[in-house]
């Protein structure tokens, strides 16, 4: 067994809520990835340090005319908190959805799919399954009232006349309740971890209970009150062993506009059993079994001649009629009034501390209202982009505050042209620059974009490449050589 170095936060990237379990020397982290599709991340690591994709649960959620992006819109809805679990050979997800209020329920013998999707009666928040070893199986749920429901078997609901009680509340005062449920039996003891936050001020907050029976009384509290490297706390995420019985916790903390990103906390329980976080820290060590094994970056430059792979996600529903791979990335341009309501964006999330992002764009297609481009996506975006015009093609930067969108600048330009967008994050940054090159320079447009973590869209920034049309559904762009520079 080698040790491992690293440092936290661990994926750089918006990866929130996230869940993890460990099968033979493999461990597994689920995320949210609320209204973008395809959707339900799963990633992969050997050590907890190093994360790389492993799939996707679902390519599309439901055919909604919010999800499509029709006339409405599901941002800071969608799936929110996925529980991962892995029992009897069978991997399991469990979510709930803000949008379509439904608990969602998916299967798969392997890992990578395919998944199969059902439903479990009833709408469970922030929801934890446990699997007991007598074979009955539990759902707890709730925020600031934690609940715990016995379900059927088959997880397809309530089982009549099973456990379904109130077993924690979180007394009003805290600004945010009890939440964030994650649930676990560790050597005939049953465990339950949450997030709150103080009643002063607003601090992420880990709190622990545990009880010898799933009804019966749950006795904890405050496990981990950290303000970790400037953030707002450490809070809300699972636990996980590793091959020779070290625990740790894989739990997220707020890093302002880029999202909220996963941290590897050390463990262990007390004699009497209760658990007990170590100090957050930026060094930290784990140990593998694969000291060698090369990782696949979970972003990356992409010259889209063998499609679009996990790292790349789209902004709610896609139109795949509406895409090609021609020598390039080829979206048709979809009826929109701004970038909010472009269908067939696709991103990929920004990573922290700082990076960057360029592409080729082909306007040469685009119709009159047409607008295609790069953009830092969150509700404060800022698009940058060729639009074409009665009188011919401007590069055009689009931007968004507090309210409708506005140009901040534009100048007339050719139908082809090569856009970047840079990120830089943390106290006092979290901002985006825009470039057009020109000759053998990149021009800025605009200034710096201020960037936030915005409860409207509810997800980090990301990188968007998007083409649509003010007027009529009707024209295309061509996007070639997208770079992502990680300052690496």
């Amino acid at each position: 067994m080698d040790i491992i170095k690293g440092k936290n936060p661990l994926t750089r990237l918006d990866y929130p809520d996230p869940d993890v379990i460990r099968v033979g020397d493999t461990y597994y982290m689920c995320s949210t990835t609320m209204y973008f599709m395809p959707g339900c991340v799963i990633l992969r690591s050997y050590d907890l340090i190093n994360w790389e994709f492993c799939c996707h649960v679902y390519d599309t959620l439901e055919n909604t005319d919010r999800e499509n992006l029709d006339g409405g819109h599901a941002y800071a809805c969608g799936m929110w908190a996925p529980c991962l679990r892995y029992h009897d050979g069978v991997f399991h997800v469990i979510f709930i959805a803000n949008d379509t209020k439904k608990t969602y329920h998916f299967t798969s013998e392997k890992i990578e799919g395919p998944w199969k999707k059902s439903y479990i009666r009833g709408f469970y928040h922030d929801c934890s399954v446990l699997f007991d070893d007598d074979g009955r199986v539990y759902i707890m749920y709730g925020n600031r009232e934690i609940r715990v429901t016995e379900l059927e078997p088959d997880l397809s609901g309530p089982k009549p006349g099973g456990v379904d009680k109130t077993v924690l509340i979180d007394p009003p005062g805290n600004g945010l309740g009890l939440e964030g449920c994650h649930l676990y039996k560790i050597k005939g003891r049953y465990y339950a971890f949450f997030i709150h936050s103080l009643p002063e001020k607003w601090v992420r907050v880990e709190a622990a209970f545990m009880s010898d029976r799933i009804d019966g009384v749950w006795k904890g509290g405050d496990v981990i009150v950290d303000e970790f490297d400037g953030t707002n706390g450490v809070a809300q995420g699972g636990i996980v062993d590793t091959p020779i019985g070290n625990y740790y916790g894989v739990i997220f903390a707020d890093r302002g506009a880029v999202g909220r990103i996963p941290n590897l906390v050390p463990m262990h329980f007390r004699e009497d059993g209760f658990p007990v976080f170590d100090k957050p820290t930026v060094e930290i060590v784990c140990e593998t079994n694969r000291r060698n094994y090369q990782y696949q970056k979970l972003v990356h430059s992409d010259d889209f001649t063998q499609g679009l792979d996990g790292a790349w996600e789209f902004n709610h529903n896609p139109d795949l009629s509406k895409i090609r791979f021609d020598n390039g990335l080829v979206i048709l341009s979809g009826r929109a009034d701004n970038l909010e309501y472009a269908k067939n964006t696709v991103t990929q999330r920004a990573l922290f501390p700082r990076c960057a992002a360029e592409v080729t764009v082909d306007g040469s297609c685009l119709e009159v209202g047409g607008f295609a481009g790069i953009c830092a996506l969150q509700y404060r975006y800022g698009a940058l982009g060729i639009e074409r015009r009665e009188d011919g093609y401007y590069a055009v930067l689009r931007l968004r505050e507090d309210g409708d969108e506005f140009v901040a600048e534009e100048f007339k330009s050719e139908d082809k042209l090569i856009l970047r967008v840079s990120y830089e994050f943390g106290p006092g940054k979290d901002y985006a620059e825009f470039f057009v090159k020109v000759g053998d320079d990149f021009k800025q447009l605009g200034g710096r974009h201020r960037m936030t973590f915005d409860l409207r869209h509810f997800t980090g920034c990301r990188f968007g490449l998007f083409s649509y049309n003010k007027i009529a559904a009707k024209g295309s762009a061509k996007f070639t050589n997208f770079i992502y520079d990680d300052y690496e």
